[in-house]
């Protein structure tokens, strides 16, 4: 069966905003897209923009790819989730990450040890207060509510009003080997970045096969929806660039020497050799260079760029390889060439559909 459709925003001030950001989401909408995706690091929020996308939209769903988990407490997401969910008639989907420890640390001042078992927690204290079976206590390794010490005041409360759904589809994005098994393991889909549908089985399969082994679950309980980059005609060598603007960005810049998720996983679906040099250029200053470094066939592996029957045939690798849902994030710097390929894809997933 053909993936869903979403289309992700990404980060506001990068991607389309204000008047431009409302009409691709609608035109998405009004042509079969399944939900729209926003993204956080240290900028603008995920819940302030898919609220205000929450009052200008009607069917899409609205999904966060990714909140931070060192930005809010879990109840505090917990809050925001079930109120936009409420406010968009039950259309809102968790999205949950660690961020990495330049950002948790520097940024939100969250310590980044034991990144994912934190994330797991937090996991469990959205779900327990979205359930609102009873005031939430909960005492873990990373979380313990009420608080112990403090006043002596604490007290085990709950949602303070009915949540329109007691379960949130909770997704996580991940691209490390344990966090991928996690997810496998106990959430309801899985949002991986530069996503090969070509490497899929020999990157993850061990891992997810694992991850549902612990749960007690099979392949039908998560939805993979990778992320990725899409343009359909249009300037293909402009749209290229920026594809390999943010593989720049992600393999220099998100992370250090030491770690960087990103760099391993490029190395993962075989480009070690070229990733580690991207990634030294890049520390060292060099950026052009390092930018000049990314080779055609990563940009190709990771993205939906080219003419339509080209992407058409990637996307057959998608199906077969049974993805769920492609999150898309059109790169035209044009606003009629993104709505082009919004369209275009909408046609090809069409296509495929059975009748």
């Amino acid at each position: 069966m053909a993936p869903k459709l979403g289309i992700n925003l990404g980060y506001w001030g990068i991607g389309p905003q204000g008047q431009e950001a409302v009409d691709i989401v609608r035109l998405a909408e009004s042509k079969g897209f399944e939900s729209v995706w926003v993204a956080e690091s240290y900028g603008s929020d995920v819940v302030s923009v898919l609220a205000w996308l929450a009052a200008q939209t009607e069917r899409i769903n609205l999904g966060a790819a990714i909140m931070q988990v060192p930005a809010r407490p879990p109840a505090a997401a917990a809050m925001a989730g079930a109120t936009i969910d409420m406010l968009s008639g039950g259309r809102f989907m968790f999205g949950f990450g660690p961020s990495g420890p330049q950002v948790s640390e520097g940024w939100y001042g969250v310590g980044y040890a034991k990144p994912w078992g934190r994330t797991r927690e937090y996991i469990e204290v959205v779900r327990e207060i979205i359930a609102r079976e009873g005031p939430l206590e909960h005492h873990g390794p990373h979380y313990d509510l009420p608080m112990p010490g403090g006043t002596g005041q604490g007290k085990a409360l709950k949602l303070n009003f009915h949540p329109l759904r007691n379960e949130i589809p909770v997704f996580v994005g991940a691209i490390g080997r344990k966090s991928v098994e996690m997810a496998a393991e106990i959430c309801d889909g899985w949002i991986p970045i530069f996503f090969s549908a070509d490497a899929f089985e020999e990157t993850w399969g061990e891992h997810l096969a694992a991850g549902f082994k612990r749960g007690g679950r099979d392949r039908s309980a998560l939805e993979i929806s990778p992320s990725i980059q899409v343009a359909i005609d249009g300037d293909i060598e402009v749209a290229r660039n920026v594809v390999r603007t943010g593989l720049l960005l992600y393999l220099g810049g998100m992370g250090s020497r030491e770690t960087n998720f990103y760099v391993d996983l490029a190395c993962r679906f075989g480009f070690e050799d070229e990733a580690l040099r991207v990634q030294s250029l890049y520390l060292d200053g060099k950026r052009e260079e390092a930018f000049a470094a990314i080779p055609d066939e990563l940009v190709d592996a990771t993205s939906l760029v080219g003419a339509e029957a080209d992407v058409a045939a990637r996307i057959e690798r998608f199906t077969a390889v049974g993805i769920d849902r492609l999150i898309c994030a059109p790169v035209h710097l044009d606003a009629g060439e993104r709505a082009h390929t919004v369209e275009r894809l909408a046609a090809i997933v069409g296509a495929a559909a059975p009748a």
